[in-house]
């Protein structure tokens, strides 16, 4: 079974500063890590490599210190990684990403089963899986919490808002993963010395198939951030002490007409 895995890296603070004109997010300088749901989806892609044979690639779009989350991945037993890197990729909204995966990951071979974490801490949209799917014209199914292959394609159960339901997708698909289908592995000290030079694939935007600028980043982005700032911290409280703080405390719900 061939199959492709969505990673990012995104930062791995909350605290991150943004670029007032164009809405983007500013990583430069900030601490990274592999968006946590996308442990889950290539957990599930190394275990169905483990019954049924076959290969992992995982691949990220970002800036070339994206590299770190591909080296961790070959740590816990993805066979090929791919950084896909362009200044001209820069600033992409959800469909100029989606598009972008969709050509990259087409560029890079033909593969049995794409899967994505849920969604990503940075952007937390969970559209970006299915429009990957949706560009290549593939099935798909998401929030998917158990998987396994049957026959010509995989079923899906999956967990919606009030039903579990279980589907049946023929190959190639896409499946987005929740994050209690498997515990994520841990790298391996042996591993991670058998892989430490093991060659990371850089590519840009002139190895897709459609190699037009005008589908990508900002300019192939028509949803455009018009202002982002932190919420206003305007909660108050008091501390009391003291033998008559229950006193106060029934005082104040009962002014709050709790009580």
């Amino acid at each position: 079974m061939n199959v492709f895995v969505c990673i990012k890296q995104v930062p791995a603070t909350n605290k991150v500063q943004v670029d007032e004109k164009t809405g983007v997010l500013k990583r430069g300088g900030v601490a990274s890590k592999m968006n946590p749901y996308d442990l889950y989806a290539l957990e599930t892609a190394l275990r169905l490599k483990e019954q049924y044979g076959g290969k992992v690639t995982v691949g990220t779009m970002g800036p070339p210190q994206a590299q770190a989350i591909i080296r961790e991945a070959y740590m816990m037993g993805a066979d090929e990684g791919y950084v896909f890197s362009d200044r001209r990729l820069g600033g992409a909204d959800v469909l100029a990403t989606s598009y972008t995966l969709s050509q990259a990951i087409q560029s890079v071979g033909d593969f049995d089963l794409i899967l994505c974490g849920r969604q990503t801490t940075d952007g937390d949209t969970a559209q970006v899986g299915p429009a990957i799917a949706e560009h290549m014209g593939i099935p798909h199914a998401a929030w998917v919490s158990k998987l396994t292959v049957n026959g010509d394609g995989v079923d899906a159960e999956q967990q919606l808002q009030d039903v579990i339901e279980t589907v049946h997708i023929p190959f190639p698909c896409l499946i987005t993963v929740e994050q209690d289908i498997y515990m994520p592995r841990l790298p391996s000290l042996k591993t991670a010395k058998q892989v430490k030079n093991k060659e990371i694939h850089i590519q840009g935007l002139d190895s897709f198939l459609d190699t037009d600028e005008t589908h990508y980043g900002l300019t192939g982005s028509p949803t455009q951030v018009e202002r982002i700032f932190p919420p206003q911290n305007d909660v108050e409280h008091e501390v009391w002490t003291g033998k008559d703080s229950a006193d106060k405390l029934r005082a104040q719900l009962k002014k709050w007409k709790f009580i």
